[in-house]
């Protein structure tokens, strides 16, 4: 008998036999208090921590060791220490810290509430307009019940993708966004050790990669002040174009009977995000895309000159995290299937070319001042043509750049 009522496992609890009033009754009650919980906004995220910690409960979450935390502490020392002459950004790192399963879930939280609540309050009102006008006035505040089963449901699917996600991410900035604490560079070293085993490289060697990826964000995000709103913003924007598929929620809910758990089962939050095809959700895409290939290529040309001749493997793992990052893993699949959301740069490669030619043609001060405003860093087009930006001077003045929009200033 499946457990996952709405798509999730009430955390803690047994499958229920719907042949045994008294599991019944238990599973029941669990569901009204969920219902009853608290909730300030369109997400139930008591309820999403806890079916991620059940999740990870269930497949395993090794709990960080001192030798561990040492060896992350090291492979950070050290990528800042290679770095140093392969970039004009000065470290970033102020805390070095190694996380398990749970733990990154912890530390991201607060930027996923950002980024995840807009999209679940439009299904939270598809929800209630499916409600009849004459019902809506029967129920009267009953009405509330609508979204808090929004806010479980959203909440409860979360749980799952996060639980999902935090089972494969190797590092706080793995998918290319700010999520965890300024300054504070993460890494995960019991996912680290699975992924460095199923590419057979030593997992030495994979830790002080992803060490060096890691240290690279921190530079970049810590000191292009502008750039983790800019990012941010570009997520936001894009998932505000993100509809509510009104037809795939009621067929969905159509299928729903409250007291039978197998029938809740079937609720899922696949296919009720899509996209809208307008001109202004295209342009925030690709936008979207544009800045995390921007950030995925010079993290990656960092890296692989830092790592040069000292790390064995740099070629190897450089070509697997490429892949990696192009493609996206399972767990940032399911998440796109969720919320609507895909965080993959599609033209990764051609912005890594890009980074390549304005280091030759500029050096890497003048690679680097790019990131002092976005108006100077390239746009999509450039992809097509690396040599002609890489060549065109941008001897700009920021403040100008800065003051542009502003009206005549008074005399």
């Amino acid at each position: 008998m499946p457990d996952i009522p709405f798509g999730f496992s009430l955390p803690g609890a047994q499958p229920p036999d719907p042949s045994d009033p008294q599991q019944m009754q238990q599973f029941m009650a669990q569901l009204q208090q969920m219902f009853a919980a608290p909730g300030s906004g369109p997400v139930n995220w008591d309820l999403a921590r806890q079916v991620a910690a059940s999740q990870l409960s269930a497949t395993g979450d090794p709990a960080v060791n001192m030798l561990e935390r040492h060896q992350v502490e090291e492979a950070l020392r050290l990528a800042d220490l290679w770095l140093d002459p392969v970039t004009a950004l000065p470290s970033g790192i102020r805390k070095s810290v190694a996380w398990n399963r749970n733990e990154w879930i912890y530390n991201t939280l607060d930027v996923w509430k950002k980024l995840c609540e807009p999209i679940a309050g439009r299904m939270v009102g598809a929800m209630g307009d499916l409600v009849p006008e004459e019902a809506r006035l029967q129920l009267g505040p009953m009405q509330s019940m609508v979204a808090t089963l929004g806010g479980a449901l959203f909440g409860g699917q979360l749980g799952q993708a996060f639980g999902q996600l935090a089972a494969e991410v190797l590092s706080a900035g793995d998918i290319g966004l700010p999520l965890g604490p300024a300054g504070t560079a993460a890494l995960v070293p019991s996912n680290i050790k699975a992924y460095g085993s199923g590419l057979e490289l030593p997992e030495d060697q994979v830790r002080l990669y992803v060490a060096l990826r890691e240290a690279a964000h921190q530079r970049l995000f810590g000191h292009v002040p502008w750039l983790r709103a800019h990012v941010l913003s570009a997520v936001e924007a894009y998932a505000n174009g993100i509809t509510v598929n009104r037809e795939a929620i009621e067929e969905a809910m159509s299928r729903v009977d409250p007291t039978d758990p197998e029938s809740m089962q079937a609720m899922a939050l696949e296919g009720i995000f899509t996209p809208e095809d307008t001109p202004q959700q295209k342009a925030g895409l690709a936008r979207l895309e544009t800045a995390l290939a921007l950030i995925e290529g010079w993290v990656g040309q960092v890296v692989d000159a830092a790592a040069g001749d000292r790390l064995p493997s740099v070629v190897p793992l450089g070509e697997a995290f490429r892949r990696r990052r192009a493609a996206g893993g399972p767990a940032e699949q399911t998440f796109a299937a969720l919320v609507g959301l895909e965080l993959r740069p599609r033209r990764l490669r051609e912005a890594g070319a890009l980074w390549t030619a304005v280091t030759e043609h500029r050096g890497i001060p003048g690679r680097d001042a790019l990131w002092d405003h976005p108006d100077l860093l390239p746009t999509d087009e450039d992809f097509a043509d690396p040599e002609v930006f890489a060549r065109t001077r941008t001897d700009w003045d920021i403040s100008e750049l800065d003051n542009l929009g502003e009206g005549p200033k008074e005399d």
